[in-house]
């Protein structure tokens, strides 16, 4: 017994040691492209998870009309549609570069259709820490938030209107034809008129 009480105390006391080395000499990771530390993703979604369950509140989808998911709609081109993208469009260079990584919210793999929408609520509002997640309880007001977790609800089944309003300009006139999710066409790389000769007048 008086061996498993040493044995306990110098663990205890090796473990921040170590813990200040692997930090200390540059070995922990820091950058958005490195692997994350063991244990991260258990820690941090069971903390959110856990977090959620506590202070989300509940408001059925069916109380937000096509007025509140217009408002939605311009809510989130303003503010999210930079990270999480916008129907038939690729992701932003700066999204595919953020760890972790900003989910594609008009995607089939990455709609957030399934939550309720006080789960969107509350992260939108409080934000999530640890990822590039701002939270917009002091840019938005309580209304704004609410609309726009009711849109991301709505995502793949929002009125024409609504959907019409998130496309870029190029996208189909006919908004109703458009599939949730659908992958968008690569955009042509840039046409770069050859160095004109030395040769050839001015």
């Amino acid at each position: 017994m008086k061996g498993f009480l040493v044995g306990l105390i110098l663990g205890l006391l090796i473990l921040p040691v170590v813990l200040f080395f692997y930090i200390e000499t540059g070995q922990a990771p820091a950058a958005a492209t490195d692997a994350p530390m063991p244990f991260e993703k258990f820690i941090a979604k069971g903390a959110l998870k856990a977090r959620i369950k506590r202070e989300t509140q509940d408001r059925e989808l069916s109380t937000f009309n096509a007025g509140d998911l217009a408002a939605g709609a311009e809510v989130y081109r303003t503010n999210c549609a930079f990270c999480h993208g916008l129907p038939l469009q690729a992701p932003s260079a700066a999204s595919q570069g953020m760890f972790p990584h900003a989910p594609q919210l008009f995607t089939a793999k990455e709609t957030v259709t399934d939550d309720p929408v006080g789960v969107t609520y509350w992260k939108v509002k409080n934000g999530i820490r640890l990822t590039g997640m701002p939270g917009f309880q002091k840019a938005l007001n309580d209304q704004q938030m609410w609309q726009v977790a009711a849109l991301m609800a709505s995502a793949d089944k929002l009125p024409p209107d609504v959907l019409r309003s998130l496309l870029p300009a190029a996208a189909p006139a006919d908004a109703s034809s458009v599939a949730p999710g659908a992958t968008p066409a690569p955009t042509p790389a840039p046409v770069t008129p050859p160095p004109a000769s030395p040769s050839q007048p001015k």
